[in-house]
């Protein structure tokens, strides 16, 4: 295969440092047309290096997540709708897991509105959010933390997550299959959501539909163990059906939702 010219490398250099690319940006960016984009696009796809999605493209891999700070730039306006619809689902004066991901800090911010709450969380960029609020009391799981993103992970978190029972848990995935398999890239990471979801009466999944389009090694769940699964829009019919099948209520909310509030 030939080499990539430079555009191309440009373009692969720009989706590395902030997760995505999008068609009419780098159309503007280059000064050529969107079509000769979307080719560039095309040829970094065929390549294995990116993964088209609608309007642009992310970086492509199974086996390694992207960047945390490039993945706060990915569908920022559909985490914060998601993060304001899931918010509602959950009353005042009740317990919380939130687990890592760039979708649940957008539910923590949208809880700055509640009050009585308990949240235990992993994620200490979610107790940054938090623990100012006067009527929010946090709890973080002890264990090591994970430079990249923050997220305190291993067996003593494990360890930590089984000693409550809460009302809500509030998750996320790196990756969710037709299958409802619902995916992450760190088996530490793992196993504690997994303690998460095995220790809360209700499952809450905030998950945008680009996750959708990407795929991940190690296996949290099964969206059977989810009660309700908050997306900007459902776009595979298998995963609905399977959420019809197994009582999972889906909740759509777009950008425009909240700001039209």
């Amino acid at each position: 295969m030939e080499e990539l010219s430079l555009r191309r490398q440009e373009i692969l250099g720009i989706a590395r440092s902030q997760g995505r690319v999008g068609v009419e940006e780098l159309a503007e960016r280059f000064s050529v047309s969107p079509q000769t984009i979307r080719k560039d696009l095309n040829d970094l796809c065929d390549r294995r290096l990116l993964t088209r999605m609608h309007g642009g493209a992310v970086i492509a891999s199974s086996v390694e997540n992207i960047g945390y700070e490039a993945r706060r730039f990915i569908a920022q306006d559909e985490k914060r709708a998601i993060g304001t619809a899931a918010a509602e689902v959950i009353p005042n004066n009740t317990s919380l897991f939130v687990n890592i991901g760039t979708t649940t800090e957008e539910v923590a911010r949208a809880l700055l509105d509640h009050e009585g709450l308990l949240v235990i969380t992993n994620n200490i960029n979610v107790a940054n959010i938090l623990y100012r609020h006067p009527r929010i009391d946090v709890i973080v799981a002890g264990g090591p933390v994970r430079r990249s993103d923050g997220g305190i992970i291993g067996g003593a978190a494990v360890d930590f997550i089984r000693q409550f029972k809460v009302d809500y848990a509030i998750i996320g995935a790196s990756a969710i299959d037709e299958e409802g398999a619902l995916l992450d890239f760190d088996y530490r990471e793992v196993r504690v959501s997994q303690a998460i979801i095995g220790n809360a009466r209700e499952v809450i999944l905030v998950s945008d539909r680009l996750k959708l389009e990407r795929s991940a090694p190690v296996r949290i769940g099964d969206i059977s163990q989810v009660d309700v699964f908050v997306t900007d829009q459902m776009v595979s019919a298998p995963l609905f059906d399977l959420c019809r099948t197994h009582g999972v209520r889906v909740v759509e909310a777009q950008p425009s939702d909240i700001t039209a509030r």
